[in-house]
């Protein structure tokens, strides 16, 4: 219909289609439902992708159990998701779901066979099916539902009878085909076809909100094992992505949906793409991490609030106030906005949380106790033995984060897809959430940098002043340059893993885009704690012990570090990963990697890809 609108209003002589994403949330294992007329996502779920194969599993079970020991609760998130489900059916989202319960029984009481089935028993069925709800949305239409849809709704009707307890359980079978519609399917009499399609379109508006209040806005504030891993369509109880399942996800993102966004940062998320790099970083140091928060912990004892057997902050609030800063922590030392920054932070996840406070029913007491403890926290008068262990700490997660970063950055923009950058994020983005991250950019300062690295690129001269976020820009400019310069490649071209080998094999992330005889190889480092001493020196090449197969092209030119041209079948990570943690490769005439494509058009001519025309003479690139 929007495609309509807008070639109706655009006129005739428009006639390709528009460019139109979709702001869907798919949750983890959710493919994107085949929309006509929509490219793909806002690419959330790339965001995740890449975190989780940038994390390092091997600390992860360290930081569990030291969240749990912290914090003193131990429940899967699974149960964690379920209550903040429960408390936001009975408060925010109460009057939606009486609605909706309301329709149920209506539903029922128009067939001899339900009528017996009270509301009470109907609503309770109904909200034990939406807690145990696993994605946003449905899209049943009038027309029915799909396979995938008809496989969600039984999953959810599943679980939800598995808790069931008491008579009447023929009433899931009664919800069930209320929300498919084939209660009203052919052969189906008795039911009113206008209440059950009411229901079902309804449910499908209530499930989405639901999630986003429960998962997003309450789960992930109670939850604080990594942060890095609690967001927007995320799981922070899925484990780290292998080289492997990262390959096979890509090669299918080629085929279904190459032309959606792919996201690091967003009005959104719950913090900046370069915090959330750094946070990634913890479990490669989770033992020294854990061993410091025990310390912060008794150093900041003084400054807690007890009434009774209640404290401020609460145990898991000191925890998330640890980890925000060790994402956000200002290399040169924290001030005054800092310390505004992180209160307002902390006070929104505490009412976000829903716990101790709320933002429908604040406990001002509570708040101001938290708010306290931040602030004296971050005192450098009263709490500089804390400041001073914390930064030395922090500034070596950062320079872990920051290789992390531009991993994440050649990623994005290599990977099949449209790359998104958020305003703010050419240089490092340490902002937490919002409002945070909609604070004024100085583009200026941005500007001013950018002629800089457009004069003279020297990748060791970044390297040394890392912390002003130059290097990250310089990188961002050279990556959109290539893509610019083979449009045909990052439009619809395939996807190569290419095998690595070595002791470091796992630390590298290798593959190709090509298209016709044009080929672009991409390489990416990870796990840094090894190359860097713990975050105490820049990686070097020279640390790396892994070598990529780059066949069958033989014959390539370093795409980031002038024109360089570099022969052999298999290649050294030492001898490509010099400054950066990134490898950029072009190659040109080299035959084909994968299945053969119509060669490229030249830039400036327009080429219909699918159902969409995508211009040339510029990278497709969402900024």
């Amino acid at each position: 219909r929007l495609q309509r609108l807008v070639r109706a209003a655009r006129g005739p002589r428009a006639a390709e289609p528009f460019y139109v994403i979709a702001e869907k949330i798919l949750a983890e294992g959710e493919s994107m439902p085949r929309l006509p007329g929509v490219a793909g996502t806002t690419g959330y779920e790339w965001l995740n992708t890449i975190s989780r194969v940038l994390l390092d599993p091997r600390g992860m079970p360290v930081l569990d159990a030291t969240a749990q020991a912290f914090t003193g609760d131990d429940q899967p998130f699974a149960a964690v998701l379920a209550q903040a489900k429960r408390r936001v059916l009975h408060t925010i989202l109460a009057s939606e779901f009486t609605v909706l319960a309301r329709l149920l029984a209506r539903i029922a009481a128009g067939h001899w066979r339900t009528r017996d089935f009270t509301p009470d028993r109907l609503g309770d069925a109904l909200e034990l099916f939406v807690i145990h709800f696993p994605v946003y949305r449905t899209y049943v239409t009038v027309d029915g539902a799909t396979p995938v849809d008809r496989a969600t709704i039984a999953r959810a009707i599943e679980a939800a009878r598995a808790q069931w307890f008491g008579p009447d359980a023929a009433i899931f079978d009664l919800l069930q085909d209320a929300l498919t519609r084939d209660l009203v399917g052919p052969g189906r009499r008795g039911y009113s076809p206008a209440r059950v399609r009411q229901f079902s379109l309804k449910v499908q508006q209530f499930t989405g909100p639901m999630m986003a209040k429960s998962l997003e806005d309450t789960a992930f504030y109670r939850y604080f094992h990594l942060l890095a891993l609690n967001e927007v369509g995320g799981d922070p109880t899925v484990p780290a992505l292998t080289a492997a399942r990262f390959h096979r996800r890509m090669a299918g993102h080629a085929r279904t949906a190459p032309h959606g966004l792919t996201a690091t940062a967003t009005h959104d998320t719950k913090r900046g793409e370069d915090a959330r790099a750094r946070l990634l970083a913890l479990p490669e140091l989770a033992h020294e991490w854990a061993a410091h928060v025990q310390d912060w912990a008794r150093m900041n004892a003084v400054l807690a609030r007890s009434e009774g057997a209640r404290r401020a902050p609460s145990r898991a609030h000191e925890y998330l106030v640890y980890q925000s800063l060790a994402g956000a922590w200002p290399l040169a030392g924290p001030d005054g906005s800092f310390a505004d920054r992180m209160e307002a932070c902390a006070i929104k996840a505490a009412r976000e949380g829903k716990v101790e406070t709320s933002w429908t029913n604040p406990d001002e007491r509570y708040e101001a106790g938290l708010a306290a403890f931040v602030r004296g926290i971050l005192d450098p008068t009263g709490s500089r033995a804390f400041i001073d262990s914390f930064s030395a700490f922090a500034c070596r997660l950062a320079l872990i984060g920051a290789l992390n970063s531009l991993s994440q950055l050649a990623l994005k923009a290599m990977m099949p897809g449209v790359p998104d950058f958020y305003q703010g994020t050419e240089f490092w983005d340490l902002s937490l959430v919002d409002p945070d991250n909609r604070r004024p950019v100085d583009f200026a300062a941005r500007e001013a940098a950018l002629r800089a690295v457009e004069e003279r690129c020297d990748w060791q001269e970044l390297a040394r002043g890392w912390p002003d976020g130059r290097i990250k820009m310089a990188l961002t400019r050279r990556l959109l340059a290539l893509r610019a310069q083979f449009a045909p490649v990052f439009t619809d071209g395939g996807y190569r893993p290419l095998p690595v080998a070595g002791v470091d094999a796992d630390h590298v992330i290798a593959f190709a885009r090509h298209a016709g005889r044009d080929a672009v190889v991409v390489a990416v480092g990870r796990h840094f704690a090894q190359v860097t001493e713990g975050g105490r020196r820049w990686s070097a090449g020279a640390a790396w012990d892994a070598a990529i197969d780059v066949s069958p092209w033989t014959m390539l030119r370093d795409g980031l570090d002038g024109p360089r041209d570099i022969a052999g079948r298999m290649l050294e990570a030492a001898d490509l990963f010099g400054v950066l943690p990134v490898a950029i490769l072009a190659a040109s005439g080299q035959g084909d990697a994968g299945r053969r494509r119509r060669p490229g058009l030249p830039l400036g001519e327009r080429r219909e890809v699918g159902e969409f025309v995508i211009p040339r003479g510029r990278s497709a690139v969402a900024a």
